[in-house]
């Protein structure tokens, strides 16, 4: 903190201008102003000091999942493909910039802060898509060549189904009267697309809980602003389905981080059919595991009061913490925004931990069989450590034949 009688460091300057990566917008008088700057919010590239060690510095092969990790970090427009040693085996790259030539769009949307993307998709083949925050998902080659573009809004996660659908957050900010009849507010959609990005439908997530029995959920909303800022979503398989009523396979579980609320929408109605808040606070990526528990980042419920995030693993049918991992007082774990995490075959998570640009792998004893930092910087002079948005472990199976021209 800076004293009454001190001079900002250049360091100061760098993290009040990325503003812990999620950007309030500056509201102007008019209301057109006010949407797009409310449609304008999004991350920054880092907010951490960056520390002298960096990549993978820790791999211990007989506990860690071999397998090649997918990392998407805030340094660039790009995703990399590493092996469990930190060489990059592939690299694909796209600015926003390039999606937008035209002139139709306002100046927010050229910010740099579109720059960099908050998650990738991977298929088989070698295509790919890409986020950029709050604005377009983008399908490239395997040689980063465009395929497509869907300029509406995008934001945090998608999911590719078993038919080729897409399945991506979107939003729209707009005066909603029974909100807030003089400010805009952000409404989350659920949007399914075909293969060749076409939308098909759209579900509102503010309804979804508003025309449920769940309705309750939304008691802690904001009034203004982004009120619910969903952040995950996943399609429910059997695993859940099973042992949830009124639950099936392929309704969608989501996380709304302002809540404190996970929940899943039937594809079918529209409308919540199970939800469920708990000691977590500003929770992502809860995600079903094989034997019918949900995983969890709790990034503020643990201990926040000494900067402690934890990985939970819960039964969904009783609420009861199977599971957690919550660092040590010697490698402590916090992320103040964003953050995933991935149970892997071993049994070992894999978590990322985004404000430090740190993914580790934990074993069930709470080991950690591998850790890599984020070599990458953002921030003047590189001084801070880009945020990591997200790692994914590949299986060592994974089809790898269209790099041979690498």
């Amino acid at each position: 903190m800076v004293g009454i009688d001190e001079e900002p460091s250049d360091l100061d300057a760098d993290r009040e201008a990325l503003s812990g990566r999620w950007k309030k917008p500056r509201w102007s008088k008019s209301l057109a102003d006010k949407i797009e700057g409310l449609e304008g919010i999004g991350y920054a590239g880092g907010t951490e000091e960056a520390g002298e060690l960096s990549n993978v510095t820790i791999h211990n092969r007989e506990q860690a999942f071999a397998g090649l990790n997918l990392v998407v970090s805030g340094h660039a427009p790009e995703a990399l493909l590493m092996d469990m040693e930190g060489e990059v085996l592939h690299r694909w790259r796209y600015s926003y910039s390039s999606v937008v030539e035209d002139d139709s769009v306002g100046e927010m949307e050229r910010s740099v802060f579109r720059d960099f993307w908050r998650r990738a998709h991977l298929f088989e083949n070698g295509d790919l898509l890409a986020i950029f925050e709050g604005h377009a998902l983008i399908k490239l080659d395997a040689q980063s060549n465009l395929l497509w573009t869907w300029r509406d809004r995008a934001h945090h996660d998608l999911q590719v189904d078993d038919r080729g659908h897409i399945w991506v957050l979107t939003r729209t900010a707009s005066i909603v009267s029974r909100i807030n009849t003089e400010e805009p507010i952000l409404v989350d959609f659920i949007a399914e697309l075909d293969a060749s990005g076409k939308e098909l439908r759209r579900i509102s997530v503010l309804e979804a809980f508003e025309e449920s029995e769940f309705v309750d959920a939304l008691e802690t909303m904001l009034s203004e602003g982004d009120i619910l800022h969903t952040n995950t979503l996943e399609l429910v398989d059997e695993r859940l389905s099973d042992q949830l009523p009124g639950v099936e396979p392929g309704d969608v579980l989501i996380s709304c981080l302002f809540t404190n609320a996970i929940a899943i929408i039937s594809v079918e109605s529209g409308k919540v059919v199970w939800a469920m808040r708990s000691t977590w606070k500003w929770q992502h990526q809860p995600t079903a595991l094989d034997n019918g528990h949900i995983l969890l980042l709790d990034n503020k419920g643990g201990r926040p009061q000494s900067g402690r995030s934890r990985v939970i693993e819960f039964n969904p049918v009783t609420g009861e913490r199977i599971w957690a991992y919550t660092g040590t007082p010697v490698n402590r774990f916090f992320t103040n925004t964003c953050g995933s995490c991935q149970r892997l075959p071993n049994g070992n998570t894999l978590i990322t931990e985004s404000d430090n640009g740190r993914a580790l792998e934990v074993t069930r004893q709470q080991e950690v069989a591998w850790e890599f930092l984020n070599p990458f910087r953002a921030g003047k002079e590189g001084r801070l450590v880009a945020t990591l948005f997200e790692v994914i472990r590949l299986s060592p199976d994974f089809p790898t034949d269209w790099m041979e021209n690498d």
